[in-house]
Formats: structure tokens, C-alpha cells, sequence
């Protein structure tokens, strides 16, 4: 594993944008906004001579007793506890506040690597108001513009004295990144912290509760995951503040670089359209999708419910006919643990490669049993198949004129190869090319 750096501070004193300007590029939400962030965000940071995980958190208040907020604390906790530096960043422009002293105060008490970072220094005004932080007793500060990039590169470097030399691990080809998405308040950071089996991300009743994306490394059957909660996706029209468009955008991005994708329905209020349109992003991706649908326990049911359910699924989601279909309740836990089973089952099928002959095998029989139509007064002919890729899986067909290719037949192609070789859950994709003569 990495060394781990974790940022903390109390709200608005932009731990978030320290977050994009050490990683160098924007992934993190930034807005100026108080509470933006609310969970922990990893990402692993290359650029560097040596490489470190570099955690963004939520705004750490440690007096408040609202919910949310000591949720995000607990968030914060578990940061610095997880960290092998850690980087309190304050605002100079707000001053010295008495959270600042309380924060400090815990910092004392910590075994590891403290850096206190003054961010927001702009120029000398604010390098001379930076004074009144030495009240806190360290004998170092470091001044700071994440904004702007001022200093940064020497902070990086004060950061990397005191990583230890960890090498680079594998670039993530045996691992299967999991991701959960979904409409709003339908349960998935729940599922989240269920699947692992600790209170990993924050669940509140309140819809739009995640609005990073939130990755998490684990094991099941000795096999490597990345576990990926997502922001919930509305509809277009009813996403009106520019920070839920920024958490619609993390989710998407999410399905980009995710293998699995966990769709959540929400059985109390049943298929929607937007469950469609989520659905239809991961399918459109290339995603291996799984269907879950969450709050079981809350449906009245009889013998024939779940047949039903599963009936009114397979008729609204037809571009899925084969994906698994799990009903769980996140909340009680009741089913959750067949999810990984199924996970595992439809990640090896993304990843299966089939051997050429038995691809022209399937091709050849395919061919003879229902020929493919004339094009331009001439018959359509096909000379081999060959697997080009995996995640998903990926065949070019070589054929005397591609152009012709009809979708009809394409679907026919692909059911035949559904049909020979499984696929289960997954997503198959068919190029045609002319062969070059």
C-alpha cells in the first residue's frame, strides 16, 4: 500500500481545492460553498518520485451536534487515523478561530507528521496576517495559495521527506472496480458501507447526501475490488444548482472507469423513467450491470410479489434481458451478501477471451443458419471473427463489404454469440471491418 496523506480543516478553508492542486488535475467538487465535501475521497497520486494516496475530507466542526456535520467529524476521525501525514489546513482570511485551537489541540496528541498549512495567502497583506497562527505553538507554518499554486511545490516536497519509499503497485489490470449508482436517497451509500461492512461513507436520509465520488479498495475470495460510491443522478431538468451538476458529472465519470455497475432501484417507489436512463448510461458504457433493487423489506408482499417484480424488470429494462436481479434491503442487510457472488460470476465474464476457432465456429454456423441480407445487388460475406479486447469483451468481424452490415443482423450476431459462449450480465461488442486485400 501507499503512504497516506490526509487533509483536514474545518469547513470553507479549501481542503478540496489543496486536494486538485496537489493531484493536478480537478476531481474533487470545489465551490464556495461550506460543506461541499462530506465524505472521505482517495485518489492515488503519481506524479511524484514517490507515490501517495491523498485523502480529501469533509469540514471537521468539533463541537457541533448536528447529524450531518458529526458524521462528517467521524469522516475526519477516521482520516487522520488512516494517514501517515496530515495536512490541517486554516484560512487565513477567517483568522484564528477556536475550532482551529480544538483541531490543533487533537493534532498534539497524534504520533505522526503534522503539517499546519495558512491557505488563501495571496500576497503580503495576508502573509503578514499569518502571524497571529503561531498562537497555536508550532514552531513551523507553511503559507499557501491553493488557489493559485503559491507554494505548493514546497509543501509537496516537505510532504515526500516524510513518505517513506513505497513502490508503485501494478496499474490496476487484476482489480475490478465496482460502481453503485442510482436516483437519489434509493440507498446507495447504505449498500455501500453493508457490502463492506463498516461505516465507511456517510448515509443520511436526506437525498443528495454523496456528492464526490468515493472509491474504496477491498478483498472478497482474494480477489481485488474498488468499491465506488456515487452522487445520485436526477433528471436534467430537475438539477438547477451547479454543485449537484458537478455530482452528476463525478457519477457519470464513475461508470467510465468503473467494470460492474450495482443499478439501485428503489422498490417502494418502483421502475422509473430515470432508473431507465441510469441504466441506459452504464449499457451505452460498456458496463457489466447487476440490478439491485434496494428496500425490500419496506413492500407489502404476498407469493407472488417478487415473480412480479422481476416480470414488470425484465419488460422495462428489455435492452437487459439476462443481468442479474437481486431484491436486498441495505438497511437490515437481508440478500446483501449474494451481491458479491454475482459480482464475482459477471466480472470473470467481462473478462473472459474466447479462442478464434470456436469465434469462427459461432460465426460460421450463425452464417448458415440465417444468411446475412443482399447489399447493392451483392451477398454479404464474412471471412473470420477475432477477440480484440476484454471489459468489455470486444470481436471485429472481417466481412467483403462492413458498410452493409444491418443492426438487425448485428443483434442476431450477437445473440448467437450469447447464446454459444454466455456472457452473462455483460455487455458484447461486435465491429465490422473490410478485410484488407
Amino acid at each position: 500500500m501507499s503512504a497516506v496523506v490526509a487533509i483536514v480543516g474545518r469547513p470553507n478553508v479549501g481542503k478540496s481545492t489543496l486536494f486538485n492542486r496537489i493531484l493536478g488535475r480537478r476531481l474533487a467538487i470545489v465551490e464556495n460553498i461550506p460543506g461541499v465535501t462530506r465524505d472521505r475521497n482517495y485518489t492515488l497520486v503519481t506524479r511524484f518520485e514517490k507515490p501517495f494516496t491523498l485523502i480529501d475530507t469533509g469540514g471537521f466542526e468539533p463541537v457541533s451536534n448536528e447529524p450531518l456535520l458529526a458524521q462528517m467529524r467521524d469522516q475526519s476521525q477516521l482520516a487522520m487515523e488512516e494517514a501517515d501525514v496530515i495536512l490541517f489546513l486554516m484560512d487565513v482570511r477567517e483568522g484564528l478561530t477556536p475550532a482551529d485551537r480544538e483541531v490543533a489541540d487533537m493534532l498534539r496528541r497524534v504520533d505522526k507528521p503534522v503539517f499546519f498549512v495558512v491557505n488563501k495567502v495571496d500576497g503580503p497583506g495576508q502573509e503578514m496576517a499569518s502571524g497571529e497562527f503561531y498562537a497555536l505553538g508550532v514552531d513551523n507554518l507553511v503559507l499557501v495559495s491553493a488557489e493559485h499554486g503559491l507554494g505548493i511545490n514546497d509543501l509537496v516536497q516537505d510532504i515526500l521527506d516524510e513518505l517513506p519509499a513505497v513502490p508503485l503497485q501494478d496499474d490496476g489490470e487484476f482489480e475490478t472496480r465496482l460502481a453503485v449508482v442510482g436516483r437519489p436517497n434509493v440507498g446507495k451509500s447504505s449498500l455501500v458501507n453493508r457490502l463492506l461492512g463498516y461505516e465507511r461513507v456517510v448515509a443520511n436520509p436526506t437525498a443528495g447526501t454523496t456528492r464526490d465520488s468515493v472509491d474504496t479498495a477491498f478483498s472478497y475470495n482474494q480477489k481485488r475490488y474498488v468499491l465506488i460510491d456515487t452522487a445520485g443522478i436526477r433528471r436534467k431538468g430537475r438539477v438547477s444548482l451547479k454543485l449537484e451538476k458537478y455530482s452528476v458529472i463525478q457519477a457519470l465519470k464513475s461508470l467510465d472507469r468503473c467494470h460492474v455497475a450495482l443499478v439501485l432501484i428503489d422498490a417502494e417507489e418502483g421502475i422509473t423513467d430515470q432508473d431507465l436512463t441510469i441504466a441506459g448510461y452504464a449499457h451505452e458504457r460498456g458496463r457489466a450491470i447487476i440490478l439491485v433493487v434496494n428496500k425490500w423489506d419496506l413492500v407489502k408482499k404476498d407469493h407472488t410479489t417478487m415473480g412480479d417484480f422481476i416480470k414488470e424488470v425484465r419488460r422495462a429494462f428489455k435492452f437487459l434481458p439476462d443481468n442479474p436481479i437481486h431484491f436486498v434491503s441495505a438497511a437490515t442487510g437481508q440478500r446483501v451478501n449474494k451481491i458479491m457472488t454475482d459480482v464475482e460470476k459477471v466480472s470473470e465474464e467481462f473478462s473472459r477471451r474466447i479462442p478464434t476457432p470456436e469465434l469462427n465456429r459461432v460465426l460460421k454456423d450463425a452464417e448458415m443458419s440465417h444468411p446475412p441480407p443482399m447489399f447493392r445487388g451483392k451477398r454479404l460475406k464474412f471471412f473470420y471473427v477475432t477477440q480484440v479486447s476484454v471489459r468489455p469483451p470486444t470481436f471485429v468481424i472481417f466481412a467483403n463489404k462492413a458498410e452493409g452490415i444491418h443492426f438487425s443482423y448485428e443483434r442476431y450476431l450477437t445473440n448467437c454469440m450469447r447464446q454459444a459462449f454466455g456472457f452473462v450480465g455483460c455487455p458484447i461488442r461486435l465491429r465490422f471491418k473490410d478485410r484488407e486485400r
